[in-house]
């Protein structure tokens, strides 16, 4: 019979002495933003190619820690016309600030699964602190595939985490106006990250 590999966080105390490292899988990792647009529907784009590390131990989330890495330039809305003008100086400025990062490493645990991590984001070259919502979706040794040959077995795990930033706190600024005083791009953006971390061997 199958032993069972998945591993749920156990936050009533046991501490582990080492803290397992983690690397985002790229390819299985994204973020998403989110921004109110002409006063009515909602706006999403997407970035792919993410990278990061991950110190976490599911029966110690307290010690764990974050540092995300997010290509400006890889933005995709679905319009490429609008892609050029996210992009561009009046809101991401890409060219200037190429990369957004997100560092955190203090952690409040609310729930089983459940976490908020606080660290500083930065966008535009502007740093703010943020607090991240973050789920985890648990973990399980997997195949893993090099030049068509299984070298795995490795173990995988998987995060969803959530934020709200009001963009001009980043200087993302730029607005146009519509009719009856309604605004083009609304203030608040949600950001959300799903996140396929690969342990790294020991």
């Amino acid at each position: 019979m199958a032993t069972e590999q998945f591993h749920t966080p156990n936050i009533r105390g046991k501490e582990s002495t080492l803290m397992a490292r983690w690397t985002f899988e790229p390819g299985h990792t994204a973020a998403e933003f989110k921004v109110r647009h002409m006063m009515v529907s909602c706006v999403r784009g997407h970035f792919k190619n993410v990278h990061g590390t991950l110190t976490f131990d599911p029966d110690n989330p307290r010690e764990s820690a974050v540092e995300v890495e997010i290509n400006a330039n890889e933005l995709w809305t679905g319009d490429p016309g609008r892609d050029e003008h996210l992009k561009g100086a009046d809101f991401l400025d890409a060219a200037r600030y190429p990369t957004m990062t997100f560092r955190g490493n203090q952690v409040d645990i609310i729930g089983a699964h459940d976490f908020t991590i606080t660290g500083n984001l930065t966008i535009r070259g502007v740093t703010r602190p943020v607090a991240l919502r973050v789920r985890y979706l648990g973990q399980w040794k997997t195949p893993w595939w090099e030049d068509g040959v299984d070298k795995g077995p490795k173990t995988r795990a998987g995060f969803e985490a959530e934020a709200t930033v009001n963009r001009h706190d980043f200087g993302v600024s730029w607005q146009g106006s519509v009719h009856d005083g309604g605004i083009v791009v609304g203030d608040e953006v949600g950001i959300a990250i799903d996140v396929e971390a690969i342990q790294d061997e020991e």
